[in-house]
């Protein structure tokens, strides 16, 4: 499986040369498509190792770097032409591995780029933390979903039974699967609970308008659906 190193830079020459740098080892290069919702486009392209600028159109990369440090630990480089110390602390303080300073040599680049993904990613397999479903964030970490800035906690039962109807990419999940996952995690349910459970997640869902995203299918089961 090739690596996605995903670039936060608005300059298209700077772009280029990353592009053509780390191409020729054979990475995946991904870039927002916009700058105002740079967190989006992040978790659709669900890269191993993130490389941003500071100085960015709309947010800068200390924004950036906020909002997916609330969501991934994936490796993350500031690439930048500040060189003032306390932007460097700032970066480090948000959740940063690393500050390269503008201009700087592409095979040091390559190098922190190799050493972050082999430390990362060497003794376990990579993975990601979080799911994006109708502009909402699921996050497998802390059982929680949010969308915009309203967060929704859920019960283990129901973020279970959420992520496992997500996950199921528009398939239907039967009665007895639902409540044989749910037994399986140590959670003696009957056929009222798992109703119960869902009337449940369907109201909390309700707070961020996803509440139909959740569908009945008679005698079949259940599943999630792209609203």
């Amino acid at each position: 499986m090739n690596m996605n190193i995903f670039i936060i830079e608005d300059d298209p020459l700077l772009l280029e040369a990353l592009n053509e740098g780390l191409s020729q080892w054979a990475y995946e290069v991904s870039f927002p498509s916009d700058f105002s919702n740079v967190l989006e486009d992040f978790v659709a392209h669900r890269p191993h190792l993130v490389i941003i600028d500071i100085q960015l159109p709309k947010f800068d990369g200390f924004h950036w770097c906020r909002e997916i440090r609330k969501v991934s630990k994936v490796p993350i480089i500031f690439l930048s032409s500040r060189d003032h110390a306390m932007d460097m602390v700032m970066a480090m303080n948000l959740g940063a591995d690393d500050y390269i300073q503008k201009p700087f040599n592409m095979d040091v680049l390559l190098a922190k780029v190799q050493a972050l993904l082999r430390r990362t990613y060497t003794y376990e397999e990579a993975s990601f933390d979080i799911i994006e479903w109708n502009e909402a964030i699921i996050d497998l970490r802390s059982g929680g979903i949010r969308k915009g800035d309203k967060t929704v906690e859920l019960t283990k039962n129901e973020f279970l039974i959420l992520s496992v109807l997500v996950k199921s990419n528009n398939n239907i999940i039967s009665r007895h699967e639902l409540m044989k996952i749910l037994w399986d995690d140590d959670q003696f349910i009957n056929d009222n609970t798992l109703t119960a459970n869902i009337t449940r997640l369907r109201q909390k869902l309700s707070a961020l308008n996803l509440e139909e995203g959740i569908v009945t299918k008679k005698g079949q089961g259940y599943m999630a659906i792209t609203l």
